[in-house]
C-alpha cells in the first residue's frame, strides 16, 4: 500500500512539474518578442519556350543545382532551324540585287558623264568647223569677185571645201544631239536604277528581320538557366511534343527566399517594414537565420463575419512576409520555421 501511495505521490509531482514547465514556456512565449509560424518559400521560375516542339533531350535531373546559362533542355527544331537557312538564302539574294542595283547607278551615272563629254567635244568640233565653213565661204566669195586670172579649179576646190566643211558641221551637232539623248537616257536609268536600290534595300532590311525572328525561334530550342538555382520541376519527358508557351523546366531560386508568418491585429504597430527579423528552422536546431520584413497586408485574413468583441478583433491576423538570407543555401522551401521580431513584444 505505501508503494502504491510513494508511486502516486512521484506521478502526481511528475506531472505537476510537466505542467509547471508547460505553463511557464507558454508565459514566456506571451511575453517575447512578436512573431509568428510560418514555411520557407522559394521563387519558382518557370522555363518556357516561343515554339511548339518535341523534347529532344533533359541535360539534368530534379533536385540538381544548376548554374546561370547552363543548358537545362533541348528540344527538337528541324523546322525553325530549316527556315532560318531559308531566311539567310534570301537575305543573301536581296544584299545582292541591292548590290547590282547599286553597281546598275554607278554604270548609269559614268554613261551620263561619257555622253556629256562626248557632247561637249561635238559642240566644240561643229563651232570649229563652223568657222572653217564660214571662212571658206567668205574665200569663195572673194575669188567670184577678183579677176578671171583665178582658175576655175582653184574657185572649184574651194567651193567644195565649204561644201564639206558644211557637212562635217552638221555631222557634229547631230553628234553633239545623240550625245544628248545619251544623256537623258543615262538620267532615266539613274532614277530608275535608284528606284531598284530602294526597293533592294527594303527587301534586305525585311529578310534581315526575318532573319533576326528565326535565329530567335531557333534560339528557344535550347532552354537555359537564368541564374543559379535548383531544379524543382521537369513535367515532360524525352519524346513529348510541348506546345509553345507550357512550362519545360521550374527553377527554385534558394538565394530569394521568404516566409510569410501571420501577426496578430494586437500586435501590428510591432512590425515595420524593413525592421530586422530572425528565423528558427527544426532543422538547425539553436541557430537563427537574418531576415528582414519585406511586405505587410494592408487587409486581415481569417477575418470574422462579425466583428463585436475584443476577442473577435483579438482573432484578425495580417500576413507578413520576411525576407531571408540563406548562408550556403541550408534553408529550402516547405521547412517550417518559426519568425521572432527582436525588439518587439507580445
Amino acid at each position: 500500500m505505501r508503494r502504491l501511495a510513494i508511486l502516486l505521490v512521484v506521478l502526481v509531482a511528475g506531472l505537476g512539474g510537466t505542467i509547471f514547465w508547460r505553463l511557464r514556456a507558454q508565459a514566456q512565449g506571451l511575453h517575447g518578442p512578436s512573431g509568428g509560424s510560418g514555411e520557407i518559400e522559394g521563387t519558382d521560375v518557370d522555363l518556357a519556350a516561343r515554339i511548339t516542339a518535341r523534347v529532344a533531350a533533359l541535360h539534368h535531373k530534379k533536385g540538381e543545382a544548376v548554374k546561370k546559362g547552363e543548358l537545362l533542355l533541348s528540344l527538337e527544331c528541324d523546322d525553325p532551324r530549316a527556315t532560318l537557312a531559308e531566311a539567310e538564302a534570301r537575305l543573301e539574294a536581296s544584299r545582292a540585287q541591292a548590290t547590282a542595283a547599286l553597281a546598275s547607278i554607278d554604270a548609269s551615272k559614268r554613261s551620263k558623264e561619257a555622253a556629256a563629254a562626248a557632247q561637249q567635244v561635238a559642240r566644240a568640233q561643229a563651232a570649229a568647223l563652223v568657222a572653217q565653213r564660214d571662212a571658206a565661204g567668205r574665200q569663195a566669195s572673194r575669188l567670184d569677185a577678183v579677176a578671171t586670172d583665178v582658175t576655175v579649179a582653184s574657185r572649184d576646190q574651194v567651193r567644195a571645201s565649204a561644201e564639206g566643211l558644211k557637212h562635217q558641221v552638221e555631222a557634229a551637232e547631230a553628234q553633239a544631239s545623240a550625245s544628248a539623248v545619251q544623256s537623258r537616257a543615262a538620267e532615266v536609268a539613274i532614277r530608275a536604277s535608284g528606284a531598284q536600290a530602294t526597293a533592294a534595300e527594303a527587301q534586305t532590311r525585311a529578310a534581315q528581320a526575318t532573319v533576326d525572328r528565326a535565329r530567335l525561334l531557333v534560339g528557344e530550342c535550347e532552354v537555359r538557366a537564368p541564374r543559379d538555382a535548383l531544379i524543382g520541376e521537369l513535367p515532360h519527358e524525352v519524346g513529348e511534343v510541348v506546345l509553345a508557351g507550357q512550362p519545360l523546366v521550374r527553377l527554385v531560386d534558394l538565394v530569394d527566399l521568404k516566409a510569410t508568418f501571420y501577426l496578430p491585429n494586437a500586435e501590428l504597430s510591432q512590425v515595420k517594414l524593413g525592421q530586422r527579423a530572425e528565423v528558427a528552422a527544426d532543422a538547425w536546431p539553436g541557430e537563427r537565420f537574418a531576415g528582414t520584413v519585406a511586405t505587410v497586408a494592408l487587409t486581415a485574413e481569417f477575418t470574422p463575419r462579425n466583428i463585436q468583441t475584443r476577442t473577435d478583433r483579438d482573432r484578425l491576423v495580417y500576413p507578413v512576409e520576411v525576407r531571408l538570407d540563406n548562408p550556403g543555401g541550408r534553408l529550402r522551401p516547405g521547412m517550417p520555421v518559426q519568425v521572432f521580431l527582436p525588439g518587439t513584444e507580445r
